[in-house]
């Protein structure tokens, strides 16, 4: 009797991808503080009922907030209504995120109306206004926008299998 016969093994790709890299690769830009693979699966998949409940523990996640800094601190801009400056929030930016989660948390949180302000139109004489919103207010936006973009692009990106299906 002869032993088993010897089979050649299989081909493995040099660089094996794991189970999550094609996925994060397709959605590398969504925020990874906010989105979790498991959450990035249901986003291809769709959500059973299209609805996403409980993403407001994500908007104030204090990851999420700081990450949204960091995007306003690279962007800089001039101070809103209250007169704060983005170096003037990043000194005391622990404070600042930290207040900024409770009063999300405890929907007490309200946005400063914008500073209005006049820039020029190319090729103008004339000027059009401009809404600058306040540091504060500009973090809560990014770390809004970190949570919910990723939601609205799969709905209206060109190639979804649910863009275009509207009325």
């Amino acid at each position: 009797m002869s032993g088993p016969q010897e089979q050649e093994p299989a081909a493995v790709a040099a660089t094996p991808q794991q189970a999550g890299e094609a996925l994060r690769q397709r959605w590398q830009w969504v925020e990874p503080t906010v989105w979790t693979d498991r959450m990035l699966r249901a986003l291809e998949t769709t959500v059973k009922g299209g609805k996403w409940f409980r993403l407001v523990d994500k908007v104030t996640n204090e990851r999420n907030l700081k990450s949204a800094f960091w995007e306003v601190w690279r962007n800089d801009g001039s101070p809103g209504v209250d007169g704060q400056r983005v170096a003037q929030f990043e000194a005391h930016q622990e404070q600042e995120l930290a207040r900024l989660a409770e009063q999300l948390r405890e929907q007490s949180y309200r946005p400063h109306p914008a500073r209005r302000a006049y820039i020029k139109k190319p090729g103008s004489k004339e000027k059009r206004p401009l809404g600058i919103p306040a540091v504060r207010d500009r973090v809560v936006q990014a770390a809004l926008r970190h949570v919910i973009e990723p939601i609205f692009e799969r709905e209206f990106a060109e190639g979804s299998p649910s863009a275009g299906s509207g009325p």
